[in-house]
């Protein structure tokens, strides 16, 4: 049954608006250890807040964060975030745009009293240039280890235009975000705007997802275990073969698809690829194979050719999948249910909206799936029911 609880407005950019300009809506959720759902963004005065729900129906008071007069990016693909540890800690992370276009840092906060107060932000990577640090993914592996993921454009800036796209960078905290080690090189020529996916595999490492640029052109995806430590160690995931020299602005989701050493993933990206000489815009799910690599009798297309921003989630055998579908001047919310693990699925529709709204958040633990989708009246709590 799906439920929907007040949250503040708030102004920027985000979503699907007419006239005016657009709410900066997009908003990062997280469960904490007790199974409360949690919630991160910007309110009406651009100001970083945190609010949290007990019965998956009704948000608490906001609690508005000391962020040092940062500018935060909270835009679509570009959100603020957060993840709990293992020892009572909780980091948001967000982005601090630059004076020049399409710059920035990744900006922290951390807390060690589960939520209740968080330190000064500080900026996580060490390189301190004016450039691309962006689009950032956070999250803790079975370890307690903290992986910082995000798009850089550092080797572009030495290499010159030569260089394709960007670059995928990481760092690792093993002490819940107080020290960081030295930022290291995932991957050459990521696309530039598009959100990174991070599920655990079997073994509690963190593997990734993101959109890549093969050749010079291709977007499609890479996969790659963070915890190898090896530049350019990755697998092509994806292969629509979608020639485009521009950022789609629509990345992956990824979720661990059983409990099994060989288990594999689920994984939903959008793409054009030629179907019977046609080119078939589409959001796609597949199972992948351990090592990233599709299940080519997985492949299809999501059941809305208006699909856009799909994100999974999955526990054992129940996999479901979100999307957001716009059309005639209405977003509608829409859900696609397996429970068989990703063999079969049944449509659902959740909610819909007129004006701005974010990208829908899947989140899931061990006893609760739900969709979390703000919208310029509320963030609105949809509990999937299986």
């Amino acid at each position: 049954m799906a439920q929907q609880a007040a949250a503040p407005a708030a102004t920027g950019m985000s979503g699907h608006a007419s006239h005016g300009p657009r709410t900066q809506l997009a908003t990062g959720v997280a469960f904490g250890p007790d199974g409360s759902l949690w919630m991160v963004g910007l309110d009406a005065k651009q100001q970083l807040y945190t609010a949290n729900s007990t019965d998956l129906a009704t948000w608490s008071t906001p609690h508005v964060l000391d962020v040092s007069a940062d500018p935060i990016s909270a835009d679509g693909e570009n959100r603020p975030k957060l993840a709990f540890g293992p020892s009572g800690q909780v980091v948001i992370s967000y982005t601090r745009p630059l004076e020049k276009p399409y710059t920035g840092w990744i900006r922290m906060l951390r807390s060690t009293d589960g939520g209740a107060t968080f330190s000064p932000p500080f900026t996580v990577h060490k390189d301190s240039q004016e450039i691309t640090h962006r689009f950032e993914s956070i999250a803790f592996d079975a370890s307690g280890a903290l992986h910082t993921v995000w798009i850089d454009k550092r080797d572009m800036l030495l290499a010159g235009k030569s260089y394709v796209g960007a670059a995928i960078y990481q760092n690792v905290s093993l002490d819940g975000g107080l020290t960081f080690g030295p930022d290291s090189k995932v991957a050459d020529h990521s696309c530039e705007c598009c959100r990174i996916a991070l599920a655990q595999g079997p073994d509690g490492q963190l593997r990734a997802l993101w959109r890549h640029v093969f050749g010079s052109s291709t977007r499609d995806h890479a996969f790659a275990n963070l915890s190898d430590g090896a530049a350019n160690g990755f697998k092509r995931a994806t292969f629509d073969e979608w020639q485009i020299q521009a950022c789609p602005h629509q990345g992956p989701g990824l979720a661990l698809a059983g409990t099994s050493p060989h288990a594999g993933y689920h994984a939903v990206w959008f793409g054009i690829r030629k179907e019977k000489g046609v080119d078939v815009a589409a959001a796609r799910y597949a199972r992948l194979a351990e090592d990233g690599q599709p299940v080519a009798a997985s492949v299809r297309a999501l059941p809305d050719p208006q699909a856009e921003h799909a994100d999974v989630v999955a526990i054992g055998d129940k996999v479901a999948i979100v999307w957001r579908s716009f059309q005639g001047g209405q977003t509608s919310l829409k859900a696609w249910i397996s429970m068989d693990g990703g063999k079969t699925f049944e449509q659902r529709l959740l909610a819909t909206a007129h004006g701005n709204n974010d990208h829908p958040r899947l989140i899931a633990n061990d006893s609760h799936v739900v969709a979390v989708w703000r919208t310029d009246e509320k963030a609105e709590i949809h509990e999937i029911n299986f």
